[in-house]
């Protein structure tokens, strides 16, 4: 999921050093900045905080010890002295002041922020209604500034205004009102323009309206992939069958093999040991003693708390774990680490990561953000920063398959699969300098399952880290197979997962939606599915492998002669 950043320019110095903030760029430079309640403050919002707490309750003891001697002595309470009158004004003073400042960011968190968990872009709604996208330059998109106000009635029309430049293509479902409609001509430009037909592209039968402004942009059709099942995989004391979206042949039916297995073994057990998504920005200082003032006060557990009240602001679920920081010279790195609910929570992260850089910048002015995502959270990307301290949801997942199992239904025996981990998953990995990589094609599984959710398919970089372990146990009679996933980053809310489609697949698992009776169990569990389904599979391929059985039965399943292309035209 793509996330719009703009870049945060320092604050201009006035008169005794105090930042001023400004509503405006100069020419060509675009400045946001948030108002938050505490910027009308006096004093940084944490000094506020503690002084009117400290009113409140040196006010409460006040006025208590007097009505207990007043009581004491049958003075009527209502007779109140200069200090008792000080002291009344100071306790509403300060409840007011605390039941705003609490209770305002809670309403705002709930009536404002309803859709956090579907993981919406940032500031997109804001975005769409101050000014139309930048066109892409091509003659498909056309020139927006020479765009008619009135549309054409007719079809045709409307084509060749697209064909000529006159009408820009990305503005078709806004003045149409017709998702459909729009793709359609889109596609008819489009064939005109390239002079390439795209018959195998279908184009009827998916609701275009459903990605509108969130999933896919500028859309001529769909592509049909199949999805096969996989399962009963056996986990955790469930029944589960996996949805598996892929065009590579034996990859369903190895993985079917090893659910078998797993189930007639007595079943798989996972756990999940960590649940945090990350966002990393990157800032400079002046120096690099700077940079170390602020990675000092974030890495302070005395000021956790102050900080996790500004990030939580932003989302009902977003709740604040801790922060990292790494220097490279007068640059730091601060990687916030959050819970997300059920939702992927990428852009959740982001938008509670912006609040404390907003809050940031009172009390360190020289501080100039260089982007929201400094590629230490690391997003996409292969990197031992997500290996070590995971991302998303870090899973280990176990079984132990019985000999005769083994010798069954996989062709082989434990010696030979135990041999083969060793010299392929991990000595082989190591010679070639993995990362992260330590099994047989985990990133198999998790694509197409990724595909088949409705999950980000690029974050099977990341979630595809592995590390395949098999053992002999039970006097070297059975076989222990465990697979540890540290960074596995789903959701089943939002993005992808609303379609209609993969929301079937999440339903079959029986984790659609967020859960309301314990946010982001949801989520962890299809992290757990995922694990499982990388056990089975790779529990089978290793299996193949070591029997022989690879290429024999890659030649059987996946490579048909027939051309698919000439029998559906």
């Amino acid at each position: 999921m793509a996330v719009e950043v703009h870049r945060r320019v320092p604050p201009p110095q006035v008169a005794g050093g105090a930042p001023r903030r400004r509503t405006a760029g100069g020419e060509g430079e675009r400045v946001r900045v948030r108002v938050q309640a505490g910027d009308a403050l006096p004093l940084p919002i944490r000094h506020t905080n503690l002084i009117f707490s400290a009113l409140f309750a040196a006010s409460l003891v006040y006025l208590m010890r007097r009505w207990r001697e007043k009581i004491r002595s049958s003075t009527p309470l209502h007779v109140v002295g200069l200090a008792e009158i000080l002291a009344i004004c100071g306790l509403v003073a300060s409840l007011i002041y605390l039941l705003s400042f609490f209770g305002i960011a809670f309403v705002q968190s709930v009536v404002s922020n309803s859709d956090d968990e579907e993981d919406f872009l940032i500031d997109s709604r804001a975005r769409s209604t101050q000014a139309p996208p930048a066109p892409a330059p091509c003659a498909l998109l056309g020139n927006p500034a020479a765009a008619p106000e009135k549309m054409p009635e007719e079809d045709e029309e409307i084509v060749a205004a697209v064909v000529a430049g006159k009408i820009p293509s990305y503005v078709l479902e806004t003045r149409l009102g017709d998702c459909r409609r729009a793709a359609g001509i889109r596609r008819e430009a489009l064939r005109r323009i390239t002079g390439r037909e795209i018959n195998g592209l279908p184009l009827d039968g998916f609701d275009y309206a459903s990605i509108l402004g969130q999933c896919c942009e500028l859309p001529v059709g769909y592509v049909q992939l199949p999805v096969g099942v996989a399962g009963p995989l056996l986990l955790d004391g469930r029944r589960f069958y996996v949805p598996m979206a892929t065009t590579e042949g034996c990859l369903v039916a190895s993985t079917n093999r090893g659910c078998k297995a797993i189930a007639e073994s007595g079943g798989a057990f996972s756990v999940v040991l960590r649940d945090g998504m990350t966002r990393a920005p990157v800032v400079r200082f002046p120096s690099a003693r700077r940079a170390a003032e602020l990675k000092g006060f974030l890495e302070d557990p005395a000021n956790f708390d102050t900080l996790a009240v500004v990030f939580n602001r932003s989302s009902r679920f977003g709740r604040l774990q801790g922060v990292k920081c790494a220097m490279a010279g007068r640059n730091l790195y601060m990687r916030f680490t959050c819970s997300t609910g059920d939702a992927m929570g990428m852009n959740m992260v982001s938008k509670g990561v912006q609040n404390v850089l907003d809050y940031l910048q009172d009390d360190f002015p020289d501080m100039d953000v260089i982007s929201i995502s400094g590629n230490f959270c690391s997003d996409k990307k292969s990197a031992a920063v997500n290996w070590i301290e995971g991302r998303g949801k870090s899973v280990v997942c176990e079984a132990i398959i019985k000999e005769e199992v083994v010798k069954k239904v996989l062709k082989t025996n434990v010696q030979a699969l135990v041999e083969l981990n060793v010299i392929k998953n991990l000595a082989g990995s190591a010679v070639a300098g993995a990362l992260g990589g330590f099994n047989a094609h985990a990133s198999n599984i998790v694509t197409a399952i990724f595909i088949a959710t409705g999950q980000d398919p690029a974050q099977n970089v990341e979630s595809s880290q592995c590390i395949t372990m098999l053992e002999a146990v039970n006097e070297g009679k059975d076989l222990h197979i465990s697979v540890t996933m540290p960074s596995i980053e789903v959701g089943t809310v939002g993005g992808g997962t609303q379609l209609a489609s993969q929301s079937a697949c999440l339903d079959l698992l029986g984790v659609k939606g967020a859960n309301r009776e314990s946010p982001g169990s949801n989520a962890r569990l299809l992290a757990s599915v995922v694990a499982g389904a990388v056990l089975a599979a790779e529990l089978s391929l290793i299996s193949a492998q070591a029997a022989g059985h690879l290429v024999q039965s890659h030649m059987k399943y996946n490579r048909s002669s027939k051309d698919m292309s000439k029998a559906a035209s």
